[in-house]
């Protein structure tokens, strides 16, 4: 019996075949991300100004991404992730101008904090659910403003600290590193949801229940989810600190964390491209409004809840739902259709060939 086996189908062997359609497309698609604008900044029909804007809402996206680990896949309510994102940032600060580290390996010894301090805040708040779990994480991100108040050697005190890097004077650089780490990111949490790991997570979020009765150990997969969600958090923490220049306690407060959950909500529970996809939209939307007429000026606010106010009432389940946008599948769909066409048209001369 000859014939293909569809990809990551398993070999005679045993063993999964390795994706190659899949990986070229999407690496075809991760580059085009980048040099599109690229070339967009060469012509100049992309300002410094909208370059930033865009890198701000590449790190709003990995932002929304960690919130929606939590949210979406683990199922628990968290309004704490501000306050990671701060940790990251400032962990980021201290390595670098402290110690003395150079800049990548700064961020990535901040992400890895902010992973260990999710990891220590999750045993006490893991046992909670529900309500109960995002009053006391919208606490945490509360006590870690007001500490990084009060450590004023480190963190500057209420007035936050500056870090002015090579990100923040070139904004091309930062919005391909900013974009290259949104893509890394996508990339690596997706093939992690699809393994065995991230399907008990998912099952915990389904039903708690029949996971456990099926040897799923519950705390152990929530924690792996908001260890991993404070990670992602932590990387964005340490973009936002390149590209901002400043860091302040006040990043940690609760109405950053909940324009973050805005993203997730508006995007789709669940679907990380969806989450993308409503951190881009929104952080060019708040932006768009800061044009309006001075007299409508002071009911910019107004008007973004009530667009999204329209969004929840007519798309209640977000931009996407709990789908995921796939580039294998959108190029499938447009082989087959120029595939369709190719064939019609042939089936179509052959009719008048016959009829001549």
């Amino acid at each position: 019996m000859t014939g293909k086996l569809p990809e990551g189908a398993p070999c005679l062997d045993g063993r999964p075949r390795f994706p190659v359609k899949s990986t070229i497309i999407l690496t075809i698609a991760g580059m085009l991300a980048v040099i599109i604008p690229l070339l967009l900044m060469n012509v100049g029909i992309l300002d410094a100004y909208t370059v930033l804007i865009i890198t701000m809402g590449g790190v709003n996206a990995i932002m929304a991404i960690s919130v929606n680990t939590i949210v979406g896949i683990t199922g628990q309510l968290s309004l704490g992730q501000a306050g990671f994102l701060t940790i990251g940032a400032y962990a980021c600060i201290f390595f670098n101008l402290d110690v003395g580290l150079p800049l990548p390996l700064a961020a990535a010894c901040g992400a890895v904090i902010t992973a260990i301090a999710g990891f220590l805040i999750g045993f006490p708040v893991l046992k909670l659910s529900g309500d109960y779990l995002a009053i006391v994480t919208l606490g945490f991100g509360e006590i870690i403003r007001v500490v990084f108040i009060n450590l004023k050697s480190i963190t500057g005190g209420p007035n936050g600290r500056q870090f002015t890097t090579i990100m923040k004077l070139n904004g091309t650089l930062a919005f391909v590193v900013v974009t290259l780490a949104l893509i890394t990111v996508l990339a690596l949490l997706q093939n992690f949801l699809r393994s065995t790991y991230g399907r008990a997570i998912k099952a915990c979020r389904e039903d708690e229940i029949a996971a456990n009765s099926n040897g799923i150990d519950i705390f152990r997969y929530k924690m792996i989810g908001f260890v991993i969600a404070a990670f992602i958090a932590g990387i964005g923490g340490c973009l936002y600190a390149m590209v901002v220049g400043l860091v302040q306690p006040a990043n940690a407060q609760f109405l950053r964390s909940i324009d973050y959950l805005i993203f997730v909500v508006f995007g789709g529970m669940g679907s990380m491209t969806g989450s993308v996809l409503a951190a881009y939209t929104l952080t060019a939307l708040q932006e768009m409004l800061r044009f309006l007429p001075r007299s409508l000026q002071d009911a910019r606010l107004i008007v973004y809840a009530f667009i999204l106010i329209l969004v929840m009432i007519f798309r209640p389940q977000g931009l996407l739902g709990m789908k995921e946008f796939s580039f294998v599948r959108s190029w499938d769909a447009f082989v087959n259709l120029i595939n369709g066409k190719g064939k019609g048209k042939n089936r179509k001369s052959k009719g008048e060939v016959s009829n001549a």
